[in-house]
């Protein structure tokens, strides 16, 4: 049985998802959650569409975070080139090019703890640049305090993405130099500004089990839940502590997108880093589960992706209208 969901707009102080509730989509069969996470789908998204997202990294490198998934901390020696903040002109090239390929909403991200006042000037100038071609606009520019949201917002910026990588308790294994109350504050200033929230996470990090149905709890009850849920597989990178970290089942992936799309019915459930190690049957079951937004193009922010001609060869053996 679906468990009902309030609208998005709803107020409660009720949790919406408990942890049982959660873990009993996790233990039904396969079969019996990809049904009930495709009948959720169909309720709220049109079949057979999936958005094209494309990512740019506008300043690599050099960040003093300690996460041990990321090539771009400079505590680790993954022979990763650091690279300021990408000029205006280059950063519209960009998003012109991958508005041509077809994608829909462009993400900025920038290696950062926390901008200076000065980085957000000038990314607001590149916000509303490629808000001018179009597309919708994203960005991940690490912590934000209130007036640096608001900046954002002023300048058109409709979508900020912070993710909260894990479940609380699993946290602290993945980083020390930034509590989750930190993100979760940098998402309540996102949500006064009046920006969209795009937060996820990252599975294969060592979590166990009980670790996703925590991450998938905390992302549900946050009031109200993402509009954007992006769900990524770990992509390891030599030189990082996780880098040589097992492959998970492919199944439990395909768990977890169906029971965020479960959990948050409306949401943009997006298949994000570590598609390029995805074959097609398993990125299609992704998409039975619910999955309907992917980062699009050759490179992510420093990784790379799934090639566009793949893609579209993809999309078009499955009957999945992109856009």
């Amino acid at each position: 049985m679906i468990q009902s969901t309030p609208s998005m707009d709803a107020v409660t102080t009720v949790k919406k998802w408990d942890r049982p509730a959660i873990q009993a989509l996790f233990d039904l069969p396969l079969m019996d959650l990809m049904f009930q996470a495709q009948t959720v789908h169909r309720q709220h998204h049109t079949p057979n569409t999936v958005q094209l997202s494309s990512l740019l990294s506008i300043k690599t490198g050099a960040c003093p975070e300690d996460c041990k998934y990321c090539p771009q901390s400079a505590r680790y020696k993954t022979g990763l080139k650091t690279e300021r903040l990408m000029p205006l002109d280059q950063i519209v090239a960009a998003a012109t090019e991958a508005k041509s390929n077809g994608a829909e909403r462009f993400c900025m991200g920038a290696a950062w703890r926390t901008p200076k006042d000065s980085d957000i000037e000038q990314v607001a100038q590149a916000i509303a640049a490629v808000k001018e071609l179009g597309l919708e606009t994203c960005a991940t520019l690490g912590m934000l305090k209130p007036d640096q949201a608001e900046k954002l917002a002023d300048a058109g910026l409709e979508y900020y993405n912070h993710n909260l990588d894990t479940s609380p308790e699993f946290y602290g294994e993945i980083i020390s130099t930034r509590t989750y109350d930190d993100r979760l504050e940098t998402l309540d200033n996102v949500r006064q500004a009046g920006m969209k929230v795009c937060c996820g996470g990252i599975v294969g990090m060592g979590e166990n089990k009980t670790d996703r149905v925590g991450l998938i709890e905390a992302l549900a009850n946050l009031e109200p839940y993402p509009e954007s849920v992006p769900i990524n597989n770990l992509v390891k990178v030599a030189g990082t502590p996780l880098g040589e970290l097992e492959e998970i089942d492919p199944f439990d992936f395909v768990r977890m997108v169906a029971v965020a799309r479960i959990t948050m019915p409306k949401s943009w459930v997006r298949l994000s880093a570590g598609r390029e190690e995805m074959n097609d049957p398993l990125q299609t079951l992704c998409f039975m589960a619910g999955a309907n937004s992917v980062f699009y193009g050759d490179q992510l922010l420093t990784c790379n992706n799934a090639s566009i001609e793949h893609d579209r060869g993809l999309f078009e053996k499955l009957g999945i209208n992109a856009s």
